[in-house]
């Protein structure tokens, strides 16, 4: 019986071979997109799930209040790990300091490398349960400990044993190897951590870290929760923690002021619930990965409802079939099993050829959506899940003619007029598939709507005034003591080679903001305001190299030794200030590294237009720009009548020459900007790549409705061209019910769009406009593909001789 169920099945399907590649290739194209965005989807939601304790670990993370709303912060003062070691470890089983993840030289003998780490407290590795390689999770007890993931010891020391070898970080830190560690997942917060160093000698040799008072706010700390409590629960013991230790302090009463309050991050939700407004958890980046996971299941039921609406309208032609089969025999259960036998080979075929393509396809899903996604081959769900989903569409595909077409009685059927469905239900018999193209089309055009404006988004900030000149604009890290005292003959050696144009010093890379300061005052200041300014050190040249734009007042001068008392401001400090021209204006500061801990006057000079350094969808920062403090990036102007190709070897001998000691590295400004768009602009090509997608398989549908539709009416066709009807007239007649139902798809995605990407752009201070012809070109777009599918059928069956169609009548 098996056997002649399989017969039948490959001869119905070969001999109608474009309703079965339709109906495969549709349903395998779903599946194999649902495939991969479920991989993504699975890869975002384990996030950190790589370390041992991820349930238990958190981050210590920090709420202040400025201008009413309360701000959150990583960063926390380095007195304040002892503070909590002392009077809160009852509530965790480790607690930890970290400096902030950096970029760092590595040297070992001729060998220099530029890696990402940390310096971490010992405890870390146990509390993280890093895998060891070489070395135990006691490695950084060692006083001048240091472990390397197993590809930087790799790079460091080739095939040779890199353990208790010498390291030197950034040319005068010198430690020795202790451990080597399997390297950290990509779907983890410290995938790029390629080094730990030890906490004790950093704190050791680092005076700038050890000095560090209660205002001043530069480690990271994390913990393990005790086993008798919650994170809600030790984030409530937590809460007043550094204000009561704060709060009598007489040098500590700006920091009181902004009632700071300490609480634990959930490390399962680092990743995904990483927004915070106003002191609370806001959805973060989970709202893409609700976004493209919507998309999935969209594109998914798509093909789910070609392929119902396929095979039921393919069904109906059968009656006679299943007529001939009940009055020779067979019993109803039978053809029900073959049915459902049918349903089912079709659906296995279609996710074998949608494994396929997703494992040809994953390495470039792979660079789109920059991970390390693999098919999880060996795991039970996922076997169970395929499986599961298989049999469900089989059983929706196959239901209709398995239980309803087994139901009529062959005398009936048999009559002539096939009256099965048609007779039943008149003009209803086609409502259910009439529901699912208007479904099919209502997503396909908010699919399409809610991408146009994901794009627009991100053109809208790419096209934002950033406030100064970003081509040709160089920046290199002064990562090594051997820069200093140097930046003078490094200016003047670039400008001679006739390749720059212009070097300036600053504090921060020209697109970043790695500084910022409390303590400001000014004449008419409301009481009790506090502000976070952004704090940058620059050379005087810094204007002509970054292309400020000055509104008012002047740039500093080398010549005016004033100056070193002088503030360029921006304009969002200037509207700060509260005064139409701050030029001339006295601002006083305290800050305990910057000003010594005494307050001093400084007179604004200048103010320039926003600059915008940190994310291009947010609002400026508050920003003063001095001549004292201490530099550590060279940005360079290239000449604009050079070739970057041939400025580079130039500059990289002078750098070599006068600091041999540091690899030569530099970055882009504009590649450094262009990666601020790089999580929108990946989550709007998986949109729109998926999109894409969801339009074709809705089109292939179609392709398959409209072609049974002319096959069903062939004979009717062959009547009217008897009668005179032209081409252009049984085209047009062929055409308006499926035009009709795109175009009331088009009508209910309208507000469905609207309504969803205005929520969406809420996310963003600085947003586009949703505009009406957004929705009008997509509708129109999806009535042209709806004419340009169902064309070629009526077309085709219009053009069919009525001596051919009306034959056998």
């Amino acid at each position: 019986m098996l056997k002649n169920y399989l017969k039948i099945i490959f001869r119905n399907l070969w001999k109608n071979k474009g309703y079965s590649a339709i109906n495969i290739g549709g349903l395998a194209i779903g599946m194999g997109v649902a495939m991969l965005i479920g991989l993504w989807v699975f890869d975002e939601l384990s996030f950190n799930q790589y370390f041992k304790n991820y349930d238990r670990i958190g981050q210590v993370l920090q709420n202040r209040v400025e201008h009413g709303e309360k701000k959150t912060s990583f960063s926390l003062p380095v007195p304040y790990v002892a503070e909590l070691k002392t009077h809160y470890a009852g509530n965790f089983k480790r607690i930890v300091a970290s400096t902030q993840i950096s970029d760092n030289i590595l040297s070992a003998g001729e060998t220099k490398l530029t890696r990402n780490g940390h310096f971490i407290e010992a405890g870390a590795l146990e509390m993280f349960g890093v895998r060891m390689i070489k070395g135990s999770t006691a490695a950084l007890t060692d006083e001048q400990g240091i472990i390397l993931s197993q590809s930087t010891a790799r790079a460091l020391f080739g095939d040779t044993d890199a353990m208790n070898k010498l390291v030197m970080i950034d040319t005068h830190l010198n430690m020795k190897v202790t451990g080597i560690y399997e390297d950290f997942p990509q779907n983890t917060r410290f995938a790029e951590v390629q080094f730990m160093g030890s906490w004790d000698y950093f704190m050791d040799k680092n005076r700038y870290m050890r000095d560090k008072k209660w205002d001043n706010h530069a480690i990271w700390i994390y913990t393990e929760l005790a086993d008798h409590t919650d994170f809600k629960t030790a984030s409530h013991a937590i809460r007043l923690s550094e204000l009561n230790a704060i709060g009598k302090m007489d040098d500590m009463k700006e920091e009181a002021a902004t009632r700071p309050e300490m609480w634990v991050h959930p490390m399962q939700d680092w990743h995904l619930y990483s927004d915070f407004k106003n002191g609370a958890v806001g959805d973060g980046p989970v709202k893409y990965v609700w976004m493209v996971g919507m998309i999935g299941f969209f594109v998914l039921l798509l093909a789910c409802i070609n392929f119902v609406n396929l095979s039921t309208a393919r069904s109906e032609k059968r009656e006679r079939e299943v007529g001939v089969r009940k009055a020779i025999g067979s019993m109803r259960i039978q053809l029900i099993g073959q049915f459902f036998s049918e349903s089912f080979l079709v659906v296995l075929l279609s996710f074998v050829l949608a494994l396929i393509g997703v494992v040809l396809s994953l390495s470039w899903f792979n660079n789109l959506a920059a991970k390390q996604m693999v098919i999880p081959w060996d795991n039970l769900y996922f076997w169970i899940g395929s499986a599961g989903f298989v049999l469900l569409t089989a059983v929706l595909a196959g239901g209709y003619p398995a239980i309803y077409l087994t139901s009529f009685q062959p005398v009936k059927v048999l009559k002539g007029s096939g009256a099965s469905l048609r007779t039943h239900f008149g003009r209803f018999a086609y409502t259910p598939r009439q529901v699912l193209v208007v479904l099919q089309f209502t997503i396909s055009v908010t699919l399409i709507i809610c991408t146009s404006i994901v794009y627009r988004q991100i053109k809208f900030a790419k096209e934002r005034p950033v406030g100064y000149s970003r081509d040709g604009l160089m920046m290199v890290p002064m990562k090594t003591d051997e820069f200093y005292g140097k930046t003078d003959i490094i200016r003047t050696e670039l400008k001679n080679t006739g390749m720059v144009e212009e070097v300036a010093e600053s504090q921060s890379p020209v697109t970043g903001v790695w500084s910022s300061n409390e303590g400001f005052s000014w004449k008419g200041m409301p009481e009790g305001f506090v502000e976070t300014f952004a704090t940058l050190t620059v050379s005087p040249e810094y204007a002509k190299t970054a292309g400020w734009q000055f509104l008012n007042g002047r740039n500093f001068s080398k010549e005016l030794a004033s100056d070193t008392s002088g503030f360029v401001i921006n304009e969002s400090a200037a509207r700060l200030l509260g005064v139409a021209d701050p030029v001339g204006m006295t601002v006083s500061w305290k800050s305990q590294w910057m000003t010594d801990n005494i307050r001093k006057s400084f007179t604004v000079i200048g103010v320039v237009k926003d600059m915008v350094m940190e994310s291009p969808f947010a609002p400026v920062k508050p920003t003063v720009f001095f001549l004292f403090g201490s530099p550590n990036w060279i940005n360079i102007k290239l000449n604009p009548d050079v070739s970057s190709a041939r400025a580079l070897p130039a500059i990289e001998n002078v750098f070599r020459k006068l600091v041999p000691a540091a690899p030569f590295e530099y970055k882009f400004a504009d590649v450094e900007y262009d990666a601020k768009f790089r999580t929108e602009e990946r989550i709007g090509k998986l949109a729109g790549f998926f999109a894409v997608l969801a339009v074709v398989i809705s089109c292939l549908g179609l392709f398959g409705l409209a072609s049974f539709t002319a096959e069903q009416r062939t004979k009717e066709i062959g009547i009217r061209k008897v009668l005179g009807a032209s081409v252009a007239a049984l085209w047009g007649m062929l055409s308006k019910d499926f035009v009709a139902l795109v175009a009331v798809a088009s009508l209910i995605a309208v507000p469905l769009a609207w309504y969803s990407m205005s929520a969406w752009l809420q996310n963003y201070q600085y947003r586009t406009e949703i505009s009406w012809w957004i929705f009008a070109l997509a509708g129109a777009g999806a009535l042209v593909l709806t004419l340009a599918t169902v064309s070629y059928q009526a077309i085709k069956a219009a053009w069919i001789d009525p001596v051919q169609s009306l034959k056998s009548e």
